[in-house]
């Protein structure tokens, strides 16, 4: 079903949401809503159909010489903005990823930096959880690019627990996935935001 199809069956139940919510869908405001809104959650959930593996496709080698043997310098991209969809009250969160891996020094195979970015754009443009976006991306980096080690933290803001329940609207949430070298050696964590704090002034967490 390509992506007309799909607006055209989502317009008449948009159209009844907002009849149960005591709208009119035909006064002026609303007469075209359900097909924006309709467009928009397809935008927002267009992650689904996407395969976050053909980005880190496009992968280059490294010079046996421009990465020994025995190397744990890490390739970084921090400040990577997203904003994805909560899964459990369809509500916005945002917020930014920063993210490391270490090169294998057997096959020294690196991926583009903004192959990464759109690994995190693909995972967040569904419906998700914080806790399981951030695991995702880890993965899908390990998996493609098979290095030593991988680490993955997100921050973000969810609207969720701004505009309902505990409204805490200065309360953000961190969740961290590792692998590999990430994971036997705590002080590539540290040197990791070490790292970090050189570029921003302070760590993450």
């Amino acid at each position: 079903m390509d992506r007309s199809e799909r607006l055209d069956k989502l317009k008449p139940l948009l159209r009844q949401v907002l009849e149960l919510l005591g709208e009119d869908p035909e006064r002026e405001g609303l007469h075209r809503t359900p097909e924006r809104w309709g467009d928009a959650l397809l935008t927002y959930t267009q992650g689904n159909v996407a395969d976050p593996q053909e980005h880190l496709k496009v992968i280059f080698q490294l010079d046996e010489g421009d990465f020994p043997l025995g190397s744990d310098d890490m390739i970084i991209q921090n400040n990577i903005e997203f904003t994805s969809t909560c899964e459990h009250h369809i509500s916005p969160f945002r917020g930014v990823v920063h993210l490391a891996y270490i090169p294998n020094p057997e096959s020294r195979v690196i991926t583009g930096l903004s192959k990464l970015s759109r690994v995190v754009d693909v995972f967040a443009r569904r419906l998700q959880v914080q806790e399981r976006m951030t695991q995702q991306i880890a993965r899908a980096i390990d998996e493609s690019l098979n290095p030593l080690g991988v680490i993955t933290v997100v921050e973000a803001v969810h609207y969720c627990m701004i505009q309902r329940g505990v409204q805490q609207r200065a309360s953000t949430t961190i969740t961290t996935a590792r692998r590999g070298a990430f994971l036997t050696n705590p002080g590539l964590e540290n040197k990791f935001q070490d790292y970090l704090r050189l570029r921003t002034g302070n760590g993450i967490m």
